[in-house]
């Protein structure tokens, strides 16, 4: 029998572009994203998937390497590829996902609210969320896999010959046109094997709500994990901060235009690492800490400027985590097809970050591929290796978390 193929893909871009100086202007009041306690445990669990996703991912690569995972690229990829899944495969992604104590339908319409509750939640923030799921023409997909793809994730639908020499930049043209032209090519051929694919694009931009200054920004030292030092371009500024310090780090937040959005920098202390940090990230940690942010006043604040480019296959982290079953041939994917014996055969990542004086510029994909088997101090100089995370403010849904060892900028 011929061995078929199923390709999941996810795409999260973030951009950020600055505008306003340090002059307060008073826009009217954004009220916060308000949550029942199903959506709240739904924000809470995607939490504790991303940590776990960047401690394992973390342990697998050496100390000297950058690392940029967007956790909500990969939920998304994997959330759409569990309506799929039945039985024991069903379980076991609940757990891979942290979902436990949450039903089909409630993990469905929580995604669904807080991903409508983000558009438009900070009108100096565009964001754009779009899906779609392309199939093989004759492929046979239960129309329920499809209805709960529409109806919770707003995804569009398309019928498509895969033989055809336009399909790829049918796809690939749709991805651009949901990423703002960031990411304009996903997949390079449609093999035989290849029966579906499901896009899930995430386009974002927006403005530091201080920018930083080129004329600023200078080369200064970077003192490596190894001992090294490396002279970068390290930006810098001087304002008022929401800081926190403990026995682990300093923590600094980098607003984005009317605050609903924020890059958190998490600094080691002197006789620290960032793997000290990654190793106490838990959704109870990530709370408390969030909770001891204080405004500093007069922070003379320095960063450096970076961007650099990351990927990683996740099946053996995905299998840690609980999902085994679901990269075996005992698999159970019968609500996607129950006439063929689907299984997860790889989960790429791959990203993309470039902060600078104007803001930040972040892209992920994901790809999930089927077979058929047969105390804060008045400066806040970030020039050691740190921990970064991009999130949403009022429910702390981390879009991406990354850990900066070695700055370039080309």
């Amino acid at each position: 029998m011929k061995k078929i193929k199923i390709l999941f893909l996810a795409i999260i871009i973030s951009t950020f572009f600055a505008s306003c100086d340090k002059n307060e202007t008073h826009s009217p009041h954004i009220p916060d994203i308000n949550l029942n306690l199903k959506e709240q445990s739904l924000v809470n669990s995607s939490n504790k998937f991303g940590f776990d996703l960047f401690i394992e991912t973390n342990k697998s690569e050496e100390q000297s390497k950058n690392i940029f995972v967007s956790p909500l690229s990969v939920s998304f990829a994997l959330a759409m590829t569990y309506n799929g899944a039945d039985n024991e495969t069903k379980t076991a992604m609940e757990n891979a996902l942290r979902l436990n104590g949450l039903t089909a339908d409630e993990i469905n319409s929580s995604f669904k609210n807080i991903m409508n509750s983000f558009i438009g939640l900070d009108p100096k923030v565009t964001l754009d969320i779009a899906n779609s799921i392309w199939y093989r023409e004759n492929f046979l997909v239960e129309q329920n896999f499809i209805d709960i793809n529409k109806n919770y994730y707003n995804a569009e639908v398309n019928a498509l010959d895969f033989a055809s020499p336009q399909a790829l930049d049918i796809i690939n043209n749709w991805v651009a046109t949901n990423t703002n032209n960031k990411i304009k090519t996903i997949i390079d051929k449609l093999s035989e094997q290849t029966v579906m694919i499901l896009i899930n694009a995430i386009y974002f931009k927006g403005n530091w709500k201080y920018k930083f200054e080129k004329a600023d920004t200078d080369t200064k030292p970077f003192y490596m994990a190894d001992g090294t030092t490396k002279n970068v371009l390290m930006m810098q500024q001087e304002g008022d901060f929401n800081c926190m310090s403990n026995e682990l780090f300093k923590a600094i937040e980098l607003p984005y235009g009317d605050e609903k959005f924020s890059m958190l920098i998490m600094l080691p202390n002197q006789d620290k690492t960032t793997n000290d940090i990654i190793n106490e990230l838990s959704d109870n940690n990530w709370n408390d800490w969030l909770n001891s942010f204080e405004k500093t006043k007069s922070l003379n604040v320095i960063i450096p400027k970076f961007k650099y480019k990351y990927d990683k296959e996740l099946n053996n982290i995905l299998k840690i985590m609980g999902m085994e079953i679901a990269f075996s041939a005992g698999a159970n994917f019968s609500k996607i097809n129950p006439l063929e014996s689907l299984f997860i055969s790889k989960v790429i990542h791959k990203t993309y970050v470039d902060v600078n004086e104007e803001g930040t510029e972040a892209a992920a994909v994901t790809a999930v591929v089927m077979d058929n088997c047969i105390g804060p101090a008045n400066m806040f100089n970030a020039n050691k290796p740190f921990v970064f995370a991009i999130k949403e403010k009022s429910t702390n849904s981390i879009i991406f978390i990354g850990r900066l060892a070695n700055p370039e900028y080309e």
